[in-house]
């Protein structure tokens, strides 16, 4: 045989033996065809494992920075080992303009996370949104109440898939004095009148209300107000209020004006009475209730505000502060929680993305976040035992409960309206001025066209 023969042949074996190997090694998976990458199988010997992934790239662009970012980062983590796919992240403070000026330029993210629910709408409105797929709508409806899918459609289309989200009705109390004293939580408005005047007659105020905060000031009377309005009308009268279908003098609205002002402006319901409530700054409010005795009992603001408690008491939150959800009006509408909250929406349609999406549908992918503290999450097969603290387990318990979340509607306002004329409104309206009239100033400030 010639030398160049030997070659040839030499080659083709070595190509048979190729060959022989790779059939062997799919003929040896429990593979079945069409497998999603990343998905758990299990041995022999019954031990489960995961298979190779074919990898991916999906960006994500958010508002989340510094810690927040971090944290996110790590949540994802899991998720990125599993797959094999890199979800790279981007955050930004001007998040709301960039996401603007990208998909106008026909560069958006593959997936973006929206703080503002008005944005969702806008985009999808104007077909920039890619729908969420079937199965993606299903583990929705199997993992967050009802809520959760109407928040993230328009017009009857899911586009969103909820993920942290920030808590605004909750009222905070000093836990062993009130313990104590022998008050209890209260679940209704009838029981938290009870309880109003359970500690006036003891000598005590029920609440610390303060709401400076600079060019900002007001904001803390809007919330209030969004809140009555969801426990004295419902979630469709709130809508209505919120996109201007009724107007601001309307008599639900005053009504719900009116309900803060019978605490606000009684001296011995609100702390300081009027003077207070106008100039402490609102991360101060709150320490009276820390005074030996409270110098008040009660605070109704957001998760957040626990990191301008005092820093003994930040230091052990749980041994000094409780929590309950600001009780309802309306049995119909149950205990409903006011609050904010990030919806990812997808901008590009493909399989690794669709794959990240099913991930943030689930609580796993918000147990790293939820042990290092600082958010919650909404998904139901998330345990609360996952939080790191007792406080967060019984705000994120609130959350799963709630049959209905709507987000702060001032937000969702004109900025000339919600961040405007609403917050200087209420400034006025607990310095005295006449209700009707800050009612009415308000109603027409509502730019023209903007429904």
């Amino acid at each position: 045989m010639k030398k160049h023969s030997k070659f040839v042949w030499l080659g083709l074996l070595l190509v048979l033996a190729m060959l022989f190997v790779a059939c062997g090694g799919a003929a040896d998976t429990d593979e079945e065809p069409g497998a999603v990458p990343g998905d758990e199988t299990t041995t022999d010997e019954g031990e489960v494992e995961e298979e190779t992934a074919e990898g991916g790239v999906v960006t994500v662009f958010g508002a989340f920075v510094d810690d927040e970012a971090r944290l996110f980062e790590e949540s994802i983590r899991v998720f990125e080992e599993r797959t094999g796919i890199d979800v790279q992240y981007e955050g930004s403070s001007e998040f709301e303009t960039l996401i603007l000026v990208r998909d106008e330029a026909g560069d958006p993210p593959d997936v973006a996370a929206l703080p503002q629910p008005g944005l969702m709408r806008d985009f999808a409105e104007k077909g920039s949104l890619v729908a969420l797929p079937g199965e993606i709508v299903e583990q929705i409806e199997a993992n967050y109440t009802p809520v959760w899918l109407d928040l993230g459609s328009s017009g009857g289309t899911p586009y969103g898939v909820f993920h942290r989200v920030n808590v605004k009705s909750l009222v905070w109390y000093p836990v062993p004095e009130f313990e104590e004293a022998g008050y209890e939580i209260p679940e209704t408005w009838d029981e938290l009148e009870a309880l109003q005047q359970q500690i006036v007659d003891d000598g005590g105020t029920p609440w610390c209300v303060g709401i400076e905060s600079g060019g900002a000031t007001g904001w803390v009377a809007t919330d209030w107000v969004e809140d009555l309005m969801l426990r004295l009308h419902g979630p469709d009268v709130y809508d209505q209020w919120v996109n201007h279908e009724i107007p601001f003098n309307d008599d639900r609205v005053r009504e719900a004006v009116e309900t803060m002002g019978e605490i606000w402006l009684d001296p011995d319901l609100a702390y300081g009475g009027t003077s207070y409530i106008l100039t402490t700054p609102m991360g101060d409010s709150p320490n009276p209730m820390f005074d030996d005795p409270p110098g008040c009992w009660l605070h109704r603001q957001g998760n957040f505000i626990t990191g301008f408690f005092p820093d003994e008491v930040q230091a052990d939150l749980a041994s000094h502060v409780g929590v309950f959800g600001f009780p309802a009006i309306n049995p119909e509408y149950g205990i409903p929680m006011l609050g904010g909250g990030d919806q990812f929406v997808m901008f590009e349609d493909r399989p690794e993305v669709r794959r990240f999406m099913e991930f943030l549908a689930t609580g796993e992918s918000g147990e790293a976040w939820a042990r290092a503290g600082g958010a919650v999450f909404p998904h139901q097969d998330l345990s609360l035992d996952t939080y790191g603290n007792e406080i967060e387990r019984q705000i994120a318990e609130l959350l799963q409960e709630a049959e209905v979340f709507r987000f702060d509607g001032s937000d969702n306002m004109p900025g000339a309206v919600g961040a405007g004329s609403f917050w200087t409104g209420m400034v006025d309206y607990i310095s005295g001025s006449d209700l009707d009239s800050v009612l009415q100033n308000i109603e027409d400030s509502w730019p023209a066209g903007e429904e």
